[in-house]
């Protein structure tokens, strides 16, 4: 190739190479700053694409997960209502047996009726107001309670449950219970014990929906695991191939603007001849 002063190629070659140089440097700069192996859409459209749907998933099984912990919340404060219910009726049986016998006198008896009948309200106060929100959930009136535990929209990523359990006095056959007398506090035994069924029934079902959700916070865990680990696979940046690019960039950008530099030179080595 001869010199020429108008056109200069080996400059307009080196130049071309130092923006190469400069953008290998931009996107390994950007990838190293953000994390991300993906700069812009151009570097990996079909792992944009993927990345994004994982994204969105991830995002999704995350409030999933949220979602399951409040359900099991508002079931543990309803079993914890009636394990204190629970505990109230136990102490009614004891009150009931001790009562029935004539080792305590007709004071006596009115003292641990008074007792009881505080307790019965008691028992009947926290199934009237035990509540998660605005919620009630056992006085009967809970209705039933959908769950969304999935990333998605179908029916399978609900859970349903009715709260339709109902621990008032009333219905278990316990309001108006007395231990004034012999008699009635030896009725009082038998009634105490169907309401210690009755509420044994209703624990035993809250702990079955809590072991589901158990099962169910587990499986969402595991899937937000490998999810993640699958959308960091196409995502995210390696920092040590990204490093190695940025150093090789920074010396071969060296290299053009030293070649450039030269390159320009070639114009003053042709106007020599014409000197």
């Amino acid at each position: 190739m001869g010199l020429r002063i108008q056109t200069n190629l080996p400059s307009i070659s080196a130049q071309r190479m130092l923006g190469v140089q400069q953008k290998r440097q931009e996107h390994a700069t950007q990838a190293l700053a953000s994390g991300s192996r993906i700069v812009n859409a151009a570097d990996d459209a079909a792992g944009l694409a993927i990345s994004e749907s994982l994204k969105g998933q991830i995002r999704g099984i995350a409030m999933a997960r949220n979602n399951a912990f409040n359900a099991g919340s508002s079931i543990q404060i309803a079993e914890g209502g009636l394990n204190e219910i629970n505990n109230i009726l136990v102490r009614m049986r004891e009150l009931g047996i001790q009562a029935a016998s004539d080792t305590v006198g007709d004071q006596e008896r009115g003292f641990l009726n008074e007792e009881g009948k505080q307790l019965l309200e008691e028992a009947d106060r926290i199934a009237k107001t035990t509540r998660f929100g605005d919620k009630r959930l056992l006085d009967g009136s809970g209705g039933e309670m959908q769950f969304h535990v999935g990333a998605f929209g179908g029916p399978e990523n609900v859970i349903k449950y009715n709260f339709n359990l109902d621990a008032r006095a009333n219905s278990l056959g316990i309001d108006g219970m007395s231990v004034s007398d012999k008699e009635s506090a030896r009725d009082t035994l038998k009634t105490v014990d169907e309401a210690l069924q009755k509420i044994g029934s209703m624990r035993a079902n809250f702990g079955a929906i809590q072991s589901r959700l158990y099962a169910t916070t587990s499986n969402l865990d595991i899937q937000y695991e490998n999810l993640s680990a699958a959308n960091s696979r196409i995502r995210d940046a390696d920092v040590a191939k990204e490093s190695a690019e940025l150093a090789s960039s920074n010396v071969l950008q060296s290299a053009a603007v030293s070649v450039l530099a030269q390159a320009n030179t070639f114009p003053n080595i042709a106007m020599k001849l014409i000197g």
